[in-house]
């Protein structure tokens, strides 16, 4: 995997809600009185229904979508009609909307649209060419319940006999059809008693004693070892595209911080800002 603390961060964690999708079509869908909902008002409507509703078919959640939209409309008209657009309260709430908004009409501007595929290939090579080298190994088991099966099929391995053919003919495990296959694996994914055994073992050879385990008895065959390969580009190139895009909105704030004086009055909000930057660019 790709440095993991950063993948989680940027996989599990959304940067911004970019509330405002484009509208190419713009078209009256619903009139309420002499107000309208058009095309574009209906799409933002659907792009900010609750994480629950954004699961219905289409057809729903345009539906959830547009019955919200008119109850807006009707209360909005009879707020306006109240008078209530000249209320100060109103008016803090439009322009806090006004700067959150632009905010994310310049992040889609200049991170979201500004990535390119070929920034995201580079730091995707960059970051596999930092990887720490993991082994793994490829390997074949026999399970049985007691070590006296376990020794009897050591002997019949040192006869000459197939290993795969055993595993078919005596194994307890499911993956007996399969020869025993366990496939590719790391440390830490199999039992300790397991994983020390066969990380031990040279390419080729099988255990000349009973690995005992909680599940029973084992006889191993090392097939292979190799460094694991890296994860594809294809595979995760959405996970290094928040990464970048991580990367530049970063970029754009100390440049902002830069040019501007940022001034926190109260001393606790000033500590707790100051600490989670800085837990920030530990990230």
């Amino acid at each position: 995997m790709l440095r993991l603390n950063k993948l989680l961060a940027a996989a599990g964690v959304s940067l911004l809600t970019l509330t405002a999708p484009a509208f190419a079509d713009d078209a009256v869908v619903a009139k309420v009185g002499d107000l309208e909902i058009t095309q574009s008002e209906l799409d933002l409507a659907i792009s900010n229904l609750d994480p629950q509703l954004q699961q219905l078919p289409d057809e729903q959640k345009k539906v959830a979508a547009l019955s919200g939209a008119i109850d807006v409309k009707l209360l909005a008209s009879d707020a306006t009609a109240a008078g209530l657009k000249d209320d100060a309260e109103y008016k803090r709430r439009m322009e806090f909307i006004a700067d959150r908004e632009l905010h994310n009409i310049y992040f889609k501007k200049n991170v979201v649209d500004a990535v390119t595929d070929d920034e995201v290939k580079a730091r995707y090579d960059k970051e596999i060419a930092e990887l720490p080298k993991q082994e793994e190994v490829r390997a074949r088991h026999i399970l049985v319940k007691t070590e006296d099966e376990a020794k009897a099929i050591i002997a019949d391995l040192d006869a000459g006999k197939d290993f795969v053919e055993l595993a078919k003919e005596k194994s307890t495990d499911p993956n007996k059809t399969e020869g025993g296959d366990l496939g590719y694996f790391s440390k830490g994914r199999m039992v300790p008693e397991f994983e020390e055994a066969v990380f031990a073992m040279e390419k080729g050879s099988y255990s000349k004693t009973p690995v005992k385990t909680q599940f029973g008895f084992h006889v191993i065959k090392m097939e292979d070892k190799r460094d694991a390969p890296p994860p594809a580009f294809d595979d995760v190139a959405q996970q290094v595209r928040q990464l970048v895009m991580r990367d530049k909105y970063l970029a754009l704030i100390e440049k902002a911080k830069a040019e501007q004086t940022v001034e926190i009055l109260d001393e606790a909000l000033r500590k707790g800002y100051d600490e989670a930057n800085k837990q920030q660019a530990q990230q």
